[in-house]
């Protein structure tokens, strides 16, 4: 088992440094800390026990994701579980917050002797989010899974969705689609004007006015109803579309079906792309050409930088994800008229 007295002999610091780095307790130079972080990740050493509980910290994480309306759990909780099983390999436990208590929520768990826990990721994270002056204030680390409007100061990593509208309006617009939709989130999620949602939003209109296409965006509850209204209206208002985004898990199959039947077929009639797991995508009966969440990533890579910095070395800042779309049947030449 590798002791602390490894861990200083490799970093060529005295033992009593390396107790000081782990428990916060007085103050060492940035560079003593990062040397003695890339010493710990190297020997792989835990604290034991005893010194767990003579010390500061608990090992537990925080994963704060409160289930408001129009989350789409079962993306959250892949998500979840991959933030839990990483957190485990670095010998730490996570406590779930899924109430919506905001900024009073994080301190509960994060201030005084009795502290809860050693550290947060955030995930649901909104534009203009309340929590965020907080964050910045708190003496101990977050990683934000969403980019907020000021990242400054703050640990984010994600998805790029705003590229991954973008790439889908390329994708049609290289078939010679030039009438698309966005069908998106529910209302109330860009109501909260949550993050993710905005820059799909964003890269769709970017990328459907750089190529000249005529386009719309419409928010859909996650219901089948909400879908078939959706189809409708866009027939209704949009009777030449021939190319839709999706960036909305649960109305993805009713809506293809909903398009069915008011008699269009897809891909023959249209051509559809989303943004949703892979595993939905390639599940369904016409399989549909998507950008892939990769949820289950950037709960890993937020467990990893959360464990960097309470190592104490340099993360990056900004971690954004590059988007990649996989070509599925859904899609296809448009027919000229």
């Amino acid at each position: 088992m590798v002791k602390i007295t490894d861990v200083a002999r490799h970093a060529g610091v005295a033992p009593s440094t390396v107790s000081y780095a782990l428990s916060g307790k007085r103050p060492i130079s940035e560079e003593t800390r990062r040397r003695i972080a890339a010493s710990i990740r190297e020997l792989g050493y835990r604290p034991h026990a005893g010194a767990r509980a003579l010390g500061s910290r608990s090992d537990v994480l925080a994963l704060v994701v409160p289930l408001r309306a129009g989350v789409h759990v079962p993306v959250v909780m892949q998500c979840a579980v991959s933030v839990v099983t990483a957190a485990r390999r670095h010998g730490h436990d996570v406590l779930l917050l899924t109430q919506e208590e905001g900024a009073e929520g994080l301190r509960r768990v994060v201030s005084g002797a009795t502290a809860l826990v050693d550290a947060l990721i955030v995930l649901d994270v909104q534009l203009h989010d309340p929590r965020l002056p907080l964050l910045r204030a708190l003496d101990r680390p977050s990683v934000l899974i969403g980019f907020p409007a000021e990242p400054a100061g703050l640990t984010c990593v994600d998805l790029d969705f705003e590229a991954a509208g973008e790439l889908c309006v390329e994708r049609l617009a290289g078939l010679g689609h030039r009438v698309v939709a966005l069908v998106g989130s529910p209302p109330e999620v860009y109501a909260r004007r949550t993050a993710f949602a905005e820059r799909v939003v964003r890269g769709f209109t970017a990328a459907a006015g750089r190529r000249g296409l005529v386009s719309a965006v419409h928010p859909c509850e996650a219901t089948p109803a909400a879908a078939r209204r959706v189809a409708e209206r866009l027939l209704r208002e949009q009777p030449a579309l021939t190319g839709v985004v999706v960036h909305n898990e649960a109305v993805l199959e009713p809506l293809i079906e909903a398009f069915g039947q008011l008699g269009l077929r897809v891909p023959g009639d249209l051509s559809v792309t989303a943004i949703c797991p892979a595993e939905l995508a390639g599940s369904l009966r016409v399989p549909v050409t998507s950008v892939a969440l990769p949820a289950a990533e950037l709960g890993e890579r937020a467990v990893e930088l959360l464990m960097g910095k309470l190592a104490g070395a340099e993360v990056p800042a900004a971690t954004l994800l590059a988007p990649h779309l996989t070509e599925r049947a859904s899609t296809r030449p448009r027919t000229a008229p």
